[in-house]
């Protein structure tokens, strides 16, 4: 009878503790909390996003049609911690979306904004920190939480294909201007990823 009664207290707080772990609310106090609780499938989900297949089918990046038509991806939502899907558009000059909406004859024109080596020849930081103002404004109003920019890496090489979506290959003046992009970007309420480090060893 003791066992019985031991076993059942046992199942009884088993319970209460995965009850209590599906009622954490993510919040800026309690995130390790959070961590702690989440199951590592779902600490994987917010790694790979929407188009990893776990819960979204269908979602391909660069079309994320479920939410964003053109958006570049998703993260997925985990409803027991509060924690919404978070939409990912491209852009290092801009935001990256389908201009077009099917069943829709309104128009989602983005602003193409200048490349970001051509920002940098112009020294100015303030101008910087306004197009990253502008770009954060655009992601906010089409519906998308970060844009995935700016980009960080060196000009290493000449023969990077994607160079010019990089400041420089001074390390100085790409952290300027990349600090005062995210610093415009962020003033709407809008998340960035500095993107496409490289790490040497030698």
């Amino acid at each position: 009878m003791k066992r019985i009664a031991f076993l059942f207290f046992s199942f009884s707080c088993l319970m209460a503790i995965s009850g209590m772990a599906q009622t954490i609310t993510l919040r800026s106090d309690n995130i390790d909390e959070v961590l702690q609780a989440m199951t590592l499938e779902e600490k994987a989900q917010l790694l790979v996003g929407g188009a990893s297949g776990f819960q979204a089918q269908g979602d391909v990046v660069g079309a994320q049609a479920k939410q964003v038509p053109g958006a570049a991806g998703s993260t997925i939502a985990l409803p027991r911690f509060g924690i919404p899907a978070t939409v990912l558009t491209d852009g290092p000059a801009g935001v990256r979306i389908d201009a077009h909406r099917k069943g829709s004859e309104q128009t989602y024109f983005a602003t193409g904004f200048p490349v970001s080596s051509c920002l940098a020849a112009t020294w100015n930081l303030e101008l910087v920190e306004k197009v990253g103002e502008a770009v954060g404004n655009e992601t906010m109003e089409y519906g998308c939480d970060v844009i995935l920019g700016p980009g960080m890496n060196l000009h290493r090489n000449p023969l990077c294909g994607r160079n010019f979506e990089y400041y420089s290959e001074d390390p100085l003046l790409t952290g300027k201007m990349g600090a005062a992009y995210i610093r415009g970007v962020q003033s709407q309420g809008v998340g960035v990823s500095a993107k496409h480090f490289a790490v040497s060893i030698i």
